[in-house]
Formats: structure tokens, C-alpha cells, sequence
């Protein structure tokens, strides 16, 4: 790495993506940081997972600078491993920009050639068959490709929507209704007996029936989920200062109570349903 390199860096006016590419280089060099040069493909997992999950609660938060600011740490870590293929000459930065540039336009044939109008219902189904065709005879299933640590109600999400694009889908999210009740029964059935397997194994299909519900309204399980998860631990931290303020402890309260206060904060946010969580 140069001082050309670096003056390149240390200067505002360098195309910014240029400089970010430069600036990993430098701390991957000898003369840059011992903590960077230490890394891996490996090592760097968590911190890609975690930047991830970063963006996404910022795009949820629908805070402009958040998602700015989270966008960026997560290109860092794009370019962080590409920088490490780059030294032991597997593939340049450029390479993986120009890969995914070419399928976006070998998987958008009605923008790039044929020029045509299509929903986007249409174009995910074209997607999806573009896809299996290019895997040919090495494909293992219409529906694989999807990787195995991907949370299971989001991959649930997809499975449905892989399925979907090539019409083997429910007609509408009304028609899932019937299988959601269904799968309750089945659930209410099974609640009594002594086969926890076959009680899990009915839980599942409720929450893959729920997932669809979810797809067919246009909803993403995962994030209505996890703002749910928001709100249940927003209003429990308002009971458990309740709690406090009534100079008790959480744990001495008898469940009647603890419904009590719970109905309270709900009231209290204007949102009372009637229900412990909703």
C-alpha cells in the first residue's frame, strides 16, 4: 500500500466508494491494524449477522440517518470480504459488483429484452423459474436454496412464496383461515395426550399456516413478530415500574394481580383489547 494510496484515503474529495475499498486495503496491509489483518471469512460471521440485524431495526425504525449509518456498516463488511478474497486471488470487489449486476439483468428479461408490464406477483414467479432453470439437472428442489440459519417463521415466509411461484399456493388469505382452524383443533386434540411429538409436529403446521396467512395479506411474519416482541416488553416494562411504584416485587404478586396491572398499562397506551398481550 502506498502514500498515494493513503493520501487518496485521507482526502474527502475521493469517490467514496473507491475510498472505503482503499481504506480496507490499508487496514488489512502492514502498515495498517493488527486486529484487521487478524480476520477471516469466518471470524467476520457474527459481526456480518449482527449488522444485518442492525439495518433491519433501522429500517423498521423508519429513521433516515439510522438506516444510513447501519447501510454503511453493513457494505463495510461486503467489502471487508471481498478484501480477503482479493489477497489470496480468489476474486476482486469488482467481480462480485459485476456478478450480481449481470443476474439482476438476466433476472429482469421483461425490462432488459422483451420490454413488457408485469405485476409483481408475475415478476417473483418469473424470477423463481429463471432460477431453476439455470441450476438444470443439479438442482435438488424448486424450493431449496435457502440457507439453514435463516430464522424458521421467515423461512416459512419464503418456502410459501417459492412454492407460490409456481402455483401451488393458497387462492387468497381467506382461504387459509379454514387451515389455521383446522390446525387448532388438531392442536386442542392433541393438548391432553402424552405424544409430544405429535403435539410439537401440529404446532408447526399451525405456525406455517399462520406464516401463510401472513404472505397471502402482505405482511412479513418475522417483522410483525418481532414488533409484537417490541410491545411486550415495552408494556412489561410499564407494569414491572408500576411494580416499583407500589413498592412491591414482581415476583410476590399472585398471577390475579399481574392481569390487573397488565390491563392497566394497556389502558393506559389507549390500545385496551381485552386480551394479556394483544
Amino acid at each position: 500500500m502506498t502514500n498515494n494510496n493513503k493520501t487518496r484515503i485521507l482526502d474527502p474529495k475521493t469517490p467514496p466508494f473507491e475510498r472505503l475499498v482503499l481504506t480496507m486495503a490499508y487496514l488489512r496491509s502492514e502498515k495498517g491494524c493488527a486486529w484487521d489483518r487478524k480476520q477471516t471469512h469466518q471470524s467476520l460471521i457474527p459481526y456480518l449477522i449482527e449488522e444485518t440485524y442492525e439495518l433491519v431495526e433501522a429500517v423498521e425504525s423508519q429513521n433516515p440517518e439510522k438506516i444510513k449509518e447501519e447501510l454503511g456498516d453493513l457494505i463495510c463488511q461486503v467489502v471487508f470480504h471481498a478484501q480477503i478474497a482479493s489477497e489470496i486471488d480468489q476474486f476482486k470487489i469488482d467481480d462480485a459488483l459485476s456478478t450480481i449486476t449481470e443476474k439482476l439483468i438476466e433476472r429482469h428479461p421483461h425490462i432488459f429484452k422483451e420490454e413488457k408490464s408485469l405485476e409483481p406477483h408475475e415478476v417473483r414467479q418469473q424470477w423463481e423459474k429463471i432460477k431453476l432453470a439455470k441450476r438444470g439437472e443439479n438442482r435438488k428442489s424448486a424450493i431449496s436454496g435457502l440457507p439453514k440459519g435463516m430464522p424458521a417463521l421467515q423461512m416459512a415466509f419464503r418456502i410459501g412464496e417459492k412454492a407460490g411461484g409456481f402455483g401451488f399456493d393458497w387462492g387468497n388469505s381467506a382461504d387459509v383461515l379454514s387451515k389455521i382452524e383446522e390446525e387448532v383443533s388438531e392442536i386442542k386434540k392433541e393438548a391432553n395426550s402424552l405424544d409430544h411429538e405429535r403435539l410439537a409436529e401440529e404446532v408447526g403446521d399451525l405456525l406455517f399456516a399462520v406464516s401463510s396467512f401472513a404472505r397471502k395479506s402482505g405482511i412479513d411474519p418475522e417483522a410483525a413478530l418481532r414488533q409484537a416482541l417490541t410491545k411486550f416488553q415495552r408494556r412489561f416494562e410499564i407494569m414491572e415500574k408500576e411494580v416499583d411504584r407500589l413498592d412491591k416485587k414482581l415476583y410476590n404478586l399472585p398471577p390475579i394481580e399481574l392481569d390487573r396491572l397488565w390491563e392497566l398499562v394497556k389502558k393506559k397506551e389507549g390500545r385496551y383489547k381485552g386480551d394479556k398481550q394483544g
